[in-house]
C-alpha cells in the first residue's frame, strides 16, 4: 500500500491546494494556473507503477515511478503550443493519482506512452530523449513522440506535434523504460506531411542488451509495424536514420509505441 499526495505550487513553493490518501488521491483545484506553478505527485513507494491525471482534457498517464516526488510543470506560451489548447486552461481542474491495479500493471500493452514526460531526469518512465530537437522548439520535442497523439498528416502544434531532428543525419533519440521490460512490436507513425516531408528509407533500434535491429520503411501515412522480440530491455534507441532520395529535408516522428509488458511483476 502506498502513501500518495498531490500538490498544486506557485513558482516560489507555496501550496495553493493538495490531497492526499492510502493508494489514491483526488484533487481539484479552484483557481486559474499562473506561469511558474508545478504540480507535484508525492508518493512513499518508489518503484511502482501509478496511474497519474495531470489535466481533465489529456489521457490518464500509465508510468513507472523511481523518486518520491515526481513534479510536473504547467506549460506556458511557446511550451503550451505542443498540448492540446483546452489543457491547463479554465479556474478548476481535476487531478488524480493512484496506485495501478494488477491487472494493469500484467497487462500486454503500450509500454512506451507517457503524457506526462517532459525533458530531464523526473523520475517517471517511460521517458523520451533525444541528441536534437529542432530549434529547441516544444512541437519538435522528444516527448511528442510518446504523447499518444497519432496525427501525422501536418506539422507544428498540437496535435501534430513531432519529433523533429533538425536535418540532422546522426539524430537519435532514447525511449527509457525504466526497468526491465518484454516486448514483440515496435510501431513507427512517421509524420506524413508531404510534399512538406521526407521520410526514412531505413533505421535501426539498438538496445540495452547490446543488441540491434534494422528495419525498412516507405513513403506512407500509415503505421510502420516490426516483429522486433526482445526480454529485459532497459531502454531502446532510434538510431541510424536514412532519409530517402527526396527534396524535403524534413522526415520526423510522430510515435513510437512499443508493446508487452515489464520483465517481472
Amino acid at each position: 500500500m502506498a502513501n500518495v499526495s498531490i500538490a498544486v505550487k506557485d513558482r516560489d513553493g507555496g501550496v495553493k491546494a493538495s490531497a492526499c490518501g492510502e493508494n489514491q488521491a483526488i484533487l481539484v483545484l479552484e483557481g486559474e494556473y499562473e506561469e511558474g506553478d508545478t504540480i507535484a505527485f508525492g508518493t512513499d513507494k518508489t518503484d511502482a507503477h501509478y496511474v497519474m491525471r495531470i489535466d481533465d482534457c489529456m489521457d490518464e498517464s500509465f508510468v513507472y515511478v523511481t523518486k518520491p516526488e515526481v513534479v510536473y510543470s504547467i506549460p506556458f506560451g511557446e511550451k503550451k503550443v505542443s498540448y492540446n489548447p483546452k489543457a491547463f486552461t479554465g479556474k478548476r481542474h481535476y487531478l488524480t493519482m493512484r496506485e495501478a491495479f494488477a491487472h494493469e500493471k500484467s497487462a500486454y500493452r503500450n509500454i512506451g506512452k507517457n503524457v506526462m514526460d517532459q525533458h530531464g531526469d523526473t523520475g517517471c518512465f517511460p521517458h523520451a530523449s533525444a541528441n536534437v530537437e529542432t530549434r529547441g522548439e516544444a512541437v519538435f520535442a522528444a516527448r511528442n513522440a510518446i504523447d499518444g497523439v497519432l496525427s501525422n498528416e501536418s506539422h507544428g502544434e498540437w496535435p501534430y506535434e513531432s519529433w523533429g531532428i533538425n536535418r540532422r543525419d546522426d539524430a537519435e533519440m532514447t525511449l527509457d523504460f525504466g526497468r526491465p521490460v518484454d516486448f514483440d512490436k515496435i510501431v513507427l507513425y512517421t509524420r506524413a506531411d508531404f510534399p512538406h516531408d521526407n521520410w526514412w528509407v531505413k533505421a535501426s533500434f539498438t538496445f540495452s542488451d547490446g543488441t540491434a535491429e534494422t528495419v525498412e520503411m516507405e513513403k506512407s501515412v500509415k503505421p510502420h509495424i516490426f516483429s522486433v522480440e526482445r526480454k529485459n530491455i532497459t531502454w531502446v534507441k532510434l538510431t541510424n536514420l536514412v532519409k530517402a532520395d527526396d527534396p524535403s529535408p524534413f522526415p520526423a516522428l510522430t510515435q513510437i509505441e512499443v508493446y508487452g509488458k515489464d520483465s517481472k511483476i
